[in-house]
This record gives structure tokens, sequence and C-alpha cells, in this order.
């Protein structure tokens, strides 16, 4: 079979998507199919043999480019409207990938054609010229952008900011009006399937659920650096409301006490928007919120690690912390307990279905409950050790990205 994968966003620290298309694309590969990737900046990392199509961006939502410098490389209407509408404030960066997308896949249509044409969370009005090439087009959607735009909006402060929120998620118009037109809609939970289905209003026998992997060749217990376990751990962008991590560091400040340490997976200082006009960049939202808890002595940060040195990170920590307000699923706490650390999660999205009796789930944006399961865990060394066992046993027995891949074969399978 040869399959068309679309991300407008590819790289890892992208988030979940990014993750997700290096994994689908490398299993689909071991199946036997043919996979070509599209992508605009950042761009995939992508197992060798499979072809990766770079597209330009004009956007300034992205690493080391400014209006200016991408000002003077644009030369199409796509490249203008891009870059104005992402300078003040609207994510426009689908809809502009979706464009070049489509000339590219009919490009490549030239000389062979696809047999699928797969988006990842994109969703952009071109999406549907591509049916008109009598290719069928799905798309996974991790989770409805309405959950973001819901918590940037709770969590904004004033009427200039809030203001701000909706201007960013424009998009989201734009995603449930293509979503609802495409032949399937794969998501990974049956948490955002509910979402997809209520907010986007797509019919509900269109959707298919198939759960994410996590790869337990990488994320595994490593005995040299779980020998002195100690703190907790939080991974994922601490800019993004969603994430929670406001009501972790309030925890913080109630456990002041006990000084328990916190070790954040993030970058705080390389954020979007980046470029030549923010320099210095202002201080992020996590690191204003250490010191108006007054926990900067207690929280560590990372910096952005590779797939080893999480694994590395996840090892030496006694509790990994996943306080999120939503996860479409929650890569964070399937990986903690892939490597046999307990996991404390909110009840929030898909988490319960992922964690499922092998954690500690608290009512999410309530740091009270999160600070009392802190404690209580940190005490009880055997509830560590069988949480930390029985998490690796759930994610072995239900959480493969063979399996998943498997499964969304049998979704293209449906529609050809």
């Amino acid at each position: 079979m040869k399959i068309c994968l679309l991300t407008y966003r590819g790289n890892p620290y992208s988030g979940g998507q990014g993750i997700y298309i290096y994994y689908l694309a490398r299993e689909l590969q071991r199946m036997g199919h043919e996979v070509d990737v599209i992508s605009s900046q950042p761009f995939p990392e992508l197992s060798e043999g499979i072809a990766l199509h770079r597209l330009k961006t004009s956007s300034i939502y992205y690493r080391d480019t400014s209006f200016k410098r991408n000002f003077l490389k644009s030369r199409s209407v796509t490249d203008f409207c891009e870059l104005f509408t992402t300078k003040y404030g609207i994510f426009s960066d689908p809809l502009a990938f979706s464009v070049r997308a489509y000339a590219k896949v009919k490009e490549l249509c030239k000389s062979r054609k696809f047999d699928i044409i797969h988006d990842n969370q994109g969703l952009g009005y071109a999406l549907l010229l591509m049916k008109n090439l009598g290719i069928p087009v799905i798309a996974t959607i991790h989770h409805p952008l309405t959950i973001d735009k819901r918590a940037d909006l709770e969590q904004a402060d004033g009427l200039r900011s809030r203001w701000g929120v909706h201007m960013f998620y424009l998009l989201t118009h734009m995603q449930a009006f293509v979503a609802r037109r495409l032949d399937r809609v794969i998501t990974v939970s049956q948490s955002s399937a509910r979402e997809i289905a209520r907010s986007f209003k797509v019919n509900p026998d269109k959707l298919r659920v198939v759960y994410n992997g996590t790869d337990t060749d990488i994320f595994r217990p490593i005995e040299e650096e779980s020998g002195n376990r100690n703190g907790l751990i939080m991974v994922g962008n601490t800019d993004d409301r969603k994430k929670g991590v406001i009501y972790l560091l309030k925890a913080l400040q109630l456990l002041a006490d006990d000084r328990v340490s916190l070790n954040i997976v993030d970058d705080p200082w390389q954020r979007l928007p980046y470029g030549d006009e923010v320099e210095p960049p202002p201080p992020s939202y996590c690191l204003r919120m250490l010191e108006k808890f007054g926990v900067n002595g207690l929280v560590s940060f990372t910096g952005r690690l590779t797939k080893e040195e999480l694994a590395r990170q996840y090892s030496r920590a006694e509790i990994a912390v996943v306080p999120s307000l939503y996860e479409g699923f929650g890569f964070p706490a399937s990986e903690a307990m892939a490597c046999g650390v307990p996991v404390i999660a909110s009840s929030a999205g898909a988490l319960p279905e992922v964690v499922g009796n092998a954690g500690i789930l608290v009512p999410p944006g309530e740091p009270g409950p999160l600070a009392e399961a802190i404690k209580r865990l940190l005490k009880d060394k055997q509830l560590q050790q069988e949480m930390g066992e029985a998490g690796r046993q759930r994610v072995q027995q239900e959480f493969s990205w063979e399996q998943a891949a498997n499964k969304t074969v049998k979704v293209y399978q449906e529609l050809l």
C-alpha cells in the first residue's frame, strides 16, 4: 500500500503529534507499506527509507525565525497570508500547510498514485481538495483544539488576553468543518472520540479509536539510574495551560515543609514565538509562576532531551506527576509507567484510560488532593514499587506501536 502521511509539524518536541508520526511511519514501513511523509517545520525525525518531503513555512511560530526574514522569502499569496496572520496572533499554520501539501500531493501523483492520504491533526481546508484526486482522505485528531482554547480562556488575565486567545484559535471552525467531511477520523482514546463528536459534530460512525503505543525498548527501568530515585518529574510544555503546571506548583507550595523537589522536562527559555524581534524573550508562564508561588529553589528544568535521556530522567524519579486538565492520550503517563515509575495523574481526558488501576488519579485543577496524593506516595515505598510494576505491565499489554499500526491499516482497508 502507498501511504501519504501529512503533518504540519512533525518534530517530537512539537508534542504528541511528532511522536505519533515517527512511530506510525516506522511501523507502517516495517509492515511492508511504502510511506511518504509531507511536513513543514519543525521537520520530523523518521526511520531510514521513509521519504520526507519538506515544505516551507512563513509562520513566525517556530524556532529561529522572524517576520523580517520570512517577509523577504515570501513569494506567494499563501506565504504572505500565513506571515501576516501569525504576526497578528492567528494560528494559521495548518491552513497554509494544507494548501502547500495539496500542491505537493498533486505533483507526486503524476508519477505514482497514493492509496491513502492520512493527515495528522492539521485539518486545513485544502485537505478536502485532495478528495478530488480520487484518493481516500482520513485524519488523526489527537484531541480537538477547542479543549486548548477552553483551558487558555480559563487562565487568561484580562480582556486583552482573552481576545488574544479567541484570535489564536480561529482555526477551530475550519478544523470542525473539515473533520465532518472526511472519510474517517482516527482518534487516540474514547475520551477524545467523545470530545470530537461533541465539539466538532463529527458523526460517531466515522470515528475509530486506535490507542497510541509506547516504545518499551527505550522507555524501561534503567537499573543504574533507579538505584537512588528521588523527587518528582513532570514532562510537558509548561506554557501550555492545559498541562496544569500551575496546580502542581501550588501543590509544591502546600508541601513546602516537606521540601519536595520537582524536575520538569521542558525548556522554559525556548518557546513560541521565536525570532530576532523578541530579544531577550520575556519570562515564560512557568517561570513567572515559580516566582509567584515561591518554589524556585524546589524546581529544576532539564531542557529538551532525546528519548534515551528522557528514559533516564524517568528512572531517577520517585513519582511522575501528570496534572493535565486534559490529555487526548497522555504520553508522559504511559512513558513513566513503562519505566516502572509510579504515576499520579489527574482524572481528566484519556488519563484514566491510560493509567487504569496502575496509578493514583486525582481531580483535575485541585492542588489540595494532588499534594495529599504526593505526600502519601512518597511515604509508602511498598506502594511505589507495586504501582511501578503494575504500570509497566499495563503498558506492555495495552499500548504497543505495532498494535496501533495494525489497527490503523484496518481503518485504511475499510475505505479501500
